[in-house]
């Protein structure tokens, strides 16, 4: 199952975070440089040739977000964009932060 594919669906307040074998499984699924900090929430920093390029490269992480409902916290900065997520509602993470993180890769 391609997570890239797939489309965020809202949780419910009360839904456990994911942990243990089933995080893993999804952290299998994406590209390498994502990190899990704490079973709580991913991170990956990307690298630009410059301002402009990380700047275009958030805006699109923001439309994404927008039309996924899923919204990362997103650190801009000179040739950075440093993307971290988590499910705020279940106060972790969920299906939806894995799906988000691999359309992220896929820009």
């Amino acid at each position: 199952m391609d997570l890239s594919k797939q489309k965020c669906v809202p949780c419910s307040k009360g839904t456990p975070p994911l942990k243990g074998t089933p995080l893993k499984s999804f952290m299998s699924q994406l590209q390498p440089c994502w990190k899990i900090i704490d079973e709580h929430h991913l991170e990956k920093e990307y690298t630009f040739k410059d301002f402009k390029e990380a700047l275009a490269f958030t805006n699109k992480v923001g439309a994404l977000a927008e039309q996924e409902g899923h919204h990362p916290d997103i650190i801009l900065s000179w040739g950075k964009v440093k993307i971290i997520l988590w499910t705020h509602k279940i106060d972790g993470l969920s299906e939806n932060d894995f799906i988000l993180a691999a359309k992220c890769d896929a820009l």
